[in-house]
């Protein structure tokens, strides 16, 4: 665990918005390279990316404050104030599925606007979302977020005193959920990309990222640690907020890619 590069003042480098500003950076190169492939607009694929950047980062904040908002309906002004009470600058806390939610949301407004191909568009950024998976999922490990639950396995991980985890579970060893998510991130970018070359269809590969996703996203928060306030109970079970959009990713996901596949005016051919 390292959450800071180094600090001047109030202001400090941290790990997390190191590693997220480098998954950016990687995912534009990507979608730039394949843009090129695909002999889409690069301008329009490059301008799209920071859409999605800026309408991403605001999503997950806003889900973030949603879910706690306990901690932020006495002060408003802090959800989004980057000078916040403690004298240090920045701003913690972010949901990944809440950037989801309005990185598409804004996606389909501006490939609209644009007048470009949905699907064949969604296809190429399809593959970068996993390497933003893969590389941002290590920031929130040095940083010390997104932890999981104590476990008795041989690579379970213990945090240092002072840290988020520690005070939740001590030097209890635990899941380390961060990891596991690196890794399928990468694990699914090597899968969507080769898939993307074989596809019969545009949409194909977006599809497949909202199915995987889905299924690994439900299977992890069963070992991934929650505040109360992110639980729910349905019939007497309990699941998480993620657990409920996990679902509906995965019916879209499957619903989307049985629609696309039967309409041949997307066909690749």
């Amino acid at each position: 665990m390292h959450p800071e590069i180094f600090h001047i003042g109030p202001f400090a480098l941290r790990s997390f918005g190191l590693m997220l500003a480098l998954s950016f950076f990687l995912g534009i190169v990507y979608i730039r390279m394949r843009a090129l492939r695909e002999n889409v607009d690069v301008n329009f694929v490059l301008n799209l990316a920071f859409v999605v950047i800026f309408t991403g980062i605001i999503g997950a904040r806003v889900f973030y404050v949603i879910f706690h908002w306990s901690d932020f309906s006495d002060d408003l002004l802090s959800s989004f104030n980057p000078f916040g009470s403690s004298g240090q600058f920045g701003i913690a806390g972010l949901n990944l599925y809440g950037g989801v939610v309005f990185a598409i949301a804004a996606t389909l407004i501006y490939v609209n606007l644009k007048k470009q191909r949905l699907w064949q568009v969604m296809d190429i950024f399809a593959p970068a979302l996993a390497l933003g998976i893969f590389v941002s999922r290590i920031g929130c490990f040095l940083n010390g977020c997104c932890f999981g639950m104590p476990c008795d396995l041989p690579f379970g991980v213990s945090f240092p005193e002072g840290s988020i985890p520690y005070a939740q579970f001590g030097d209890a060893h635990l899941h380390p959920t961060q990891i596991y998510s690196s890794l399928y991130g990468l694990g699914l970018f090597f899968l969507l990309h080769h898939f993307d070359k074989g596809k019969k269809f545009y949409g194909a590969t977006f599809s497949l990222m909202l199915i995987i996703e889905a299924v690994f996203r439900f299977a992890i928060e069963y070992v991934r640690y929650y505040e109360a306030e992110m639980e729910t109970k349905i019939g007497g079970v309990t699941f998480t907020y993620n657990h409920l959009i996990a679902v509906a990713l995965f019916a879209f996901g499957v619903v989307l890619f049985l629609i696309l596949r039967r309409n041949k005016s997307v066909s690749r051919n």
